[in-house]
């Protein structure tokens, strides 16, 4: 048998510790080869893709971030017209089964793929931990270290200068990130796109904190947050981009002005943005990666086709990609308000 292989999207700390486990699984498990297309659905479309093996090199990818694939976004129009060339570079390359990595986009080409009858198997990855029908995805962890330790180290200088600080971190639907590094490190309130935020009740929140006599508020706050209908605040509009994802346009400096305006406090803001996705994966994310990449090949060479591997408890298992990819996995109302017990 030959597996194909690519990685979609944005690129996240475990791929290729996902590759690595889906290359040694397939030939040493079944003497399977492995085929990698490169920079994602855009090296099927264009047949560019290198041999993989199993060899002493290959140890070296579990702890390397990023992706050895490389990955592009690829507009899923390319792929409505590309059908006829991808099932042309799977034939020429005699690829049997298809194992695309990644997000919300990866896997619903991948479901409709697997609709118009080539043989999928789904692995899910993001940093924001917001594919449905599995606990975590790989990549969440690592954001979450580095998201929390740059809010520790924020605590030390936003205090020694009694400043407000915004630390505006990834999260365009979801906010994992932000509530669960709001946890971790102590934050004084968190703010994510599930929850649109009354700017007025930010400010009592800051107000209230240092008349208390505290000397700092730290605010974690998600890119995709957004102010209530009702706030007295709003957003200025992005736009959306070439693949009708919407622009945001920096809602911590703009929250920040807001803040200044209203209660005279300095204010500062930090944005973490690609730093969260870069670097070396977390010991959690580098075995759950290989996981998901063991059992990625069992089920391609099982002829498990059009399904996703998933982390359910301590076991993965497979589920539809189909029903995986029906909706995002949010931040549900009462793990916000677990959370909200610490604001102020």
């Amino acid at each position: 048998m030959r597996i194909g292989v690519l990685t979609g999207g944005g690129d996240c700390p475990g791929l290729n510790a996902v590759i690595r486990a889906v290359v040694r699984t397939s030939e040493v498990r079944y003497g399977s080869a492995v085929v990698g297309f490169l920079d994602g659905w855009r090296g099927l479309l264009e047949d560019r893709r290198v041999h993989l093996a199993a060899d002493d090199r290959n140890d070296r990818l579990l702890t390397k971030g990023g992706t050895i694939l490389g990955t592009a976004r690829t507009h899923p129009d390319q792929l409505r017209v590309g059908l006829d060339q991808i099932r042309q570079t799977l034939d020429d390359n005699g690829i049997d089964v298809l194992i695309p990595i990644g997000g919300e986009g990866t896997l619903t080409a991948a479901t409709w793929l697997s609709n118009e009858g080539v043989p999928v198997v789904g692995v899910p990855k993001t940093i924001d931990n917001d594919i449905d029908c599995t606990d975590l995805t790989f990549g969440f962890d690592t954001a979450l270290e580095v998201a929390t330790g740059a809010i520790d180290r924020l605590h030390s200088t936003a205090e020694s200068h009694q400043r407000v600080m915004l630390v505006e971190v990834m999260g365009r639907h979801a906010g994992w990130i932000a509530l669960n590094s709001g946890i971790a490190s102590g934050a004084h309130m968190v703010l994510i796109p599930e929850q649109p935020f009354d700017v007025e009740e930010v400010c009592r929140q800051v107000k209230r904190r240092f008349q208390r006599g505290e000397k700092h508020f730290i605010c974690v706050v998600a890119e995709g947050a957004k102010p209530a209908d009702d706030s007295a605040m709003s957003l200025r509009e992005g736009g959306v981009d070439e693949f009708g994802h919407e622009r945001f346009t920096g809602v911590a400096h703009q929250l920040a002005i807001e803040i200044e305006n209203r209660i005279n406090k300095e204010v500062r803001v930090t944005v973490l943005g690609h730093v969260q996705r870069g670097g070396t994966p977390t010991p959690f994310d580098r075995v759950l990666a290989t996981r998901f990449g063991v059992n990625a090949a069992d089920a391609a060479h099982n002829g498990d086709y059009g399904m996703m591997v998933s982390l359910r408890g301590e076991e993965i298992g497979l589920v539809p990609l189909a029903e995986a990819t029906k909706q995002l996995k949010l931040v549900p109302e009462s793990r916000y308000r677990d959370a909200a017990a610490f604001f102020g």
